[in-house]
């Protein structure tokens, strides 16, 4: 049974206040003829449809059009909301719309009931599980110690009816400990959203949604697909595509990639202002891309962008490296703050600021305030 895995459309999205409209019709439009081609059983979409909770019209009538194409070719489409996506607003309708093979998972309620699929060699059970926070799961099950997103999640799958002899897969948007990240993603500072990939064993495969990079995390058959786009210059080096994959017996999986071939790529460019107008450099490249540019002159050109956009007019970021700014820049860290708990982040601002470490009392009251808020917003 062959299966195709969306994740991550975030339609409606703006990437430095241009469009991506144009773009993602573009790539919709693709994605449906790799369809066609590869004449799935299922589409799984793995969250994050939306970049906002209330989408705009032009958004939402892409979705439309992608869902009517795929109820027309009698495809069976199971779609589940993102943490960009209000789940009340995308299960509106689900269920007058369900027979026609559109599956749109309902707000989280405790239950999840799967999609039946069958093969020549049985049952494929396909479980829906939007993104939900230790918050949600603990309402519903308060006689359960949830106190982070594993158990949020473990709570949530511990409660399906799975059964062990069917080839069970899992459509969810999660965080999965070990995952690369880039910077277009909602991440929670500190890792406090991890989830850990042992949650997941009852699963031939977990379509995941969340993070950008198409990537396996931990074991074969827990996967990010990626977006279809690239929503960040981040990800600039990033090879998008759509992940296909196919279920024999069980414990037989196969999966594989089909490229993506965008409107306009996200590209990074280097160099003076000369070498950069210089049309022996530029002439007979893909000027109409999406741009970074980085220039390294010592001075300032005055009105760079405005002169830049003239030959690059999808220009979309433009900054300096050079003596002055590298002796302004300061060091951040980045990869190191994404390692640490908040606590142990809330003492570095501190030690920096007082230039002495916080006392044992106060990282006691910091720590109690922490969970505090933590138990509130989770």
């Amino acid at each position: 049974m062959k299966f195709i895995h969306l994740s991550d459309l975030h339609l409606g999205k703006r990437v430095n206040g241009f469009s991506m409209i144009p773009d993602q019709r573009y790539i919709l439009e693709e994605i449906e003829r790799i369809i066609e081609e590869e004449d799935p059983e299922a589409i799984l979409i793995a969250g994050d449809i939306y970049d906002k909770p209330i989408p705009s019209v032009e958004a939402m009538g892409l979705f439309d059009d992608l869902l009517k194409k795929l109820a027309a070719q009698h495809r069976q489409v199971c779609i589940i909301s993102g943490n960009h996506d209000s789940p009340e607003r995308l299960s509106f309708a689900a269920d007058l719309i369900g027979p026609s093979g559109i599956h749109i998972a309902p707000v989280y309620d405790g239950t999840v009931h799967p999609v039946s699929l069958q093969d020549g060699y049985g049952t494929v059970d396909i479980y829906m599980l939007p993104f939900i926070k230790p918050a949600h799961v603990r309402g519903i099950f308060s006689e359960e110690d949830i106190d982070s997103y594993t158990a949020a999640v473990r709570t949530a799958i511990a409660h399906m009816d799975i059964q062990a002899d069917r080839r069970n897969i899992l459509v969810t948007h999660q965080f999965v400990t070990g995952a690369a990240r880039s910077e277009s993603e909602e991440i929670v500072v500190g890792g406090a959203d991890n989830v850990d990939a042992s949650v997941f064993d009852p699963f031939e495969y977990v379509a995941l949604g969340h993070i950008h990079g198409p990537q396996q995390v931990g074991r074969e058959g827990i996967r990010y697909c990626g977006t279809p786009l690239k929503y960040s210059f981040s990800e600039a080096g990033h090879r998008k595509s759509v992940t296909v994959l196919e279920l024999g017996k069980k414990g037989d999986l196969t999966i594989r990639t089909r490229k993506l071939h965008p409107l306009r790529d996200l590209r990074k460019l280097r160099g003076t202002y000369a070498q950069l107008t210089d049309k022996r450099d530029y002439e007979g490249t893909a000027v109409d891309d999406y741009i970074h540019i980085t220039l390294t002159d010592e001075e300032d050109v005055f009105d760079a962008i405005g002169k830049l956009r003239v030959i690059y007019p999808n220009l979309m970021k433009l900054e300096y490296d050079n003596t002055r700014t590298r002796e302004n820049q300061e060091i951040t860290g980045g990869e190191e703050v994404e390692r640490k708990r908040p606590l142990e982040l809330l003492a570095d601002f501190y030690t920096q600021q007082n230039n002495q470490p916080m006392s044992e009392e106060q990282k006691a009251f910091a720590e109690a305030l922490i969970k505090k808020i933590w138990e509130e917003d989770v």
